[in-house]
């Protein structure tokens, strides 16, 4: 008997079935973790606003997240939502909050000389 008789590679029906069965494995975990999570959103939402407040959220963030689709984690939401608000406290803590942004205007502007409007180019009648 040779060493290569004992070590038989799998055919390639025991190989599908594997794949098919690691791929099913992981949906229904992910489905389970999504379950999961909606139930933990849902005891959020059973907190009242001073407690929603001391970890960064709003009736309003909860709602928006029960707002999306039932296939999305609204965890996820939450999460950026508390992220975000935390970022600003310490922006404004170490005084940075305005955010100025230098961007030409979209509108044109109308230039006056002696109590005449000079219109743009673009606006003028041929």
């Amino acid at each position: 008997m040779s060493i290569y008789a004992d070590t038989q590679t799998p055919s390639h029906l025991a190989w599908l079935v594997n794949t098919v069965a690691g791929i099913a494995v992981a949906r229904v975990r992910d489905v389970l973790q999504l379950i999961k999570n909606r139930r933990d959103a849902a005891v959020l939402a059973g907190l009242d606003d001073h407690m929603l407040a001391d970890i960064g959220l709003t009736r309003g963030d909860l709602r928006d997240a029960y707002s999306e689709p039932v296939w999305r984690d609204p965890t996820a939401v939450l999460v950026s939502r508390s992220h975000e608000r935390r970022i600003n406290r310490r922006r404004v803590g170490i005084g940075l909050a305005e955010k100025t942004f230098d961007a030409p205007s979209i509108v044109p502007t109308v230039q006056t000389v002696s109590n005449k409007a000079v219109l743009p180019a673009a606006w003028r009648a041929y």
